[in-house]
C-alpha cells in the first residue's frame, strides 16, 4: 500500500511538471506567432499577407508539434522522425513565405529564425542542433542581404533572441528529461521486484509441493501394487494419499494467501512420518532449539528435498536425520543407505537448484555417495 501510494504521488506531480514544462515551450511557439505576425501586419500586398499568414502558421504548427513530441517519451521513434521531416519542411517552407513580409521595417524571418534556433536543442543530439542553428543563422544573414535590412540586427534576433528561448525552454526540458529517466528506472526496478517475487513464489510452492506430490505418487503406485496382494494395506496408503492431498491443499492455500509460517519441527515429524509409513526405519536427533527464520526456511527446503530423494532415489530401509548448533552455525546431516541401486534421473535438479539458492544467503549443501550410503549435509549461518 505505500508503494502504490508513493507511485501515484510521483505519477500525479509527473504529470503537473510535463503542464509546467509544456506552458515553457509554449514561449517559442508564441513567439513564432505574434512577433512575426507584426510584419505581417506591415505588410500591404494582400498575395504576401496570405502566403505570410499561412507560413506562420504551418511552421507555428510543426514547432508546436516537435515540443509536445519532446516532453512525450510514449510517442514511437517513427512518428518522431516523421514530426522532425515536417518541422524541417515547415521551416524551409518558411523563407520564401514570410522573408518578405515588412519589407525592410520589420525583420520577419529573424524572429523565425530565433524560434528555430531556440528548437534546435530539442530536436536531437548535440551534433543535429549544432547544424540546425548554424543553418537558421546562415539562411537569416542571407534573409538580411536579400531584403536589405541590416545584417547586424539580424544576427542578434535570431541568435541572441534564439539562446534566449534556448535558456528559457532548455531548463525546463533538461528537468523534464531527468524526471522521466528517474521514472524508467524506478519501474525497471518494480519489474524487476515483481520477477524476483515471482521467482522466490515459483520456488517456495516447488518445495512446498515437489516432495508431498513425490510422496503421494510413490503411495498412489504402492495402493495400486497391493490390491490384489493385501487390500488392507492398500487401504491404509489410499488414505494416507487422501490425508497428504488435503494438506497439501491446505498448505498451497496459506502460502498463496501469505499466512504459511515455517516449523521445521513440523517438517521434521511429517517427513520422518512419511517415511516411516513408506517402511524406511527413520531417526531424528535435533539439538538445535529455537532457530530463526532465515535459517529454518531454508532448512525445511533441504529437509523436503532429502525426503524425497531417500523415497524416489533409493531403496532406503533406514534413514537418520541429525539437526546440530556450532556457534554461529546450524548443520543438518540426512543419511540413508540403498543409495547403490538407484540414481537421480537427468530431469532430477532439486539438490542443484537448492544449492544455488542457499549459497545466496550464505549456506552450503554437499552431498556424497559411500559404500551404498547416501549423506547430504547442509549448513546455514546463525545471525541472531
Amino acid at each position: 500500500m505505500r508503494r502504490t501510494t508513493i507511485t501515484g504521488v510521483f505519477q500525479q506531480r509527473l504529470r503537473w511538471v510535463r503542464v509546467a514544462t509544456l506552458g515553457s515551450l509554449a514561449t517559442a511557439v508564441l513567439m513564432t506567432l505574434i512577433m512575426p505576425s507584426i510584419g505581417l501586419g506591415r505588410e500591404t500586398d494582400p498575395l504576401r499577407i496570405a502566403l505570410g499568414a499561412t507560413g506562420i502558421l504551418v511552421f507555428a504548427a510543426a514547432q508546436a508539434a516537435v515540443l509536445y513530441a519532446a516532453v512525450t517519451p510514449s510517442l514511437s521513434q517513427a512518428v518522431h522522425r516523421r514530426l522532425l521531416a515536417g518541422f524541417a519542411t515547415a521551416a524551409a517552407l518558411s523563407i520564401p513565405m514570410t522573408a518578405p513580409l515588412g519589407g525592410g521595417d520589420w525583420r520577419t524571418w529573424a524572429w523565425v529564425g530565433a524560434s528555430i534556433v531556440g528548437t534546435a536543442p530539442l530536436l536531437g543530439g548535440r551534433a543535429t542542433a549544432g547544424a540546425v542553428i548554424a543553418a537558421a543563422v546562415a539562411v537569416s544573414g542571407a534573409v538580411s542581404w536579400w531584403s536589405g535590412g541590416s545584417l547586424v540586427e539580424y544576427l542578434v534576433i535570431t541568435v541572441g533572441f534564439g539562446m534566449m528561448t534556448v535558456g528559457v525552454t532548455g531548463l525546463h526540458a533538461w528537468l523534464w528529461n531527468i524526471l522521466i529517466a528517474t521514472q524508467e528506472e524506478h519501474s525497471a526496478q518494480e519489474r524487476l521486484t515483481a520477477a524476483r517475487e515471482r521467482l522466490r513464489f515459483g520456488r517456495d510452492v516447488h518445495d512446498l509441493l515437489g516432495h508431498t506430490l513425490s510422496v503421494i505418487a510413490l503411495k498412489a503406485e504402492l495402493a495400486e501394487r497391493l490390491v490384489s496382494v493385501d487390500a488392507a494395506r492398500a487401504e491404509r496408503e489410499a488414505a494416507d494419499v487422501r490425508l497428504l492431498a488435503a494438506s497439501a491443499l491446505a498448505d498451497l492455500r496459506k502460502a498463496v494467501h501469505g499466512y504459511r509460517t515455517v516449523d521445521l519441527r513440523g517438517e521434521l515429524d511429517e517427513v520422518s512420518r512419511v517415511l516411516r509409513s513408506s517402511g524406511i526405519r527413520c531417526t531424528v536427533t535435533d539439538r538445535t532449539g529455537d532457530l530463526p527464520v532465515d535459517v529454518a526456511v531454508p532448512l525445511s527446503m533441504v529437509l523436503r528435498e532429502a525426503g524425497t530423494n531417500v523415497l524416489r532415489h533409493s531403496t532406503a530401509s533406514w534413514c537418520s536425520i541429525e539437526l546440530s548448533r556450532h556457534d554461529d552455525e546450524v548443520r543438518m546431516t540426512v543419511t540413508n543407505d540403498g543409495a547403490a541401486a538407484v540414481r537421480p534421473d537427468r530431469h532430477s535438479s532439486g539438490l542443484r537448484g537448492l544449492r544455488e539458492r542457499l549459497a545466496e544467503t550464505g549456506g552450503t549443501l554437499d552431498v556424497r555417495a559411500d559404500g551404498g550410503l547416501f549423506v547430504l549435509e547442509s549448513a546455514m549461518p546463525v545471525t541472531s
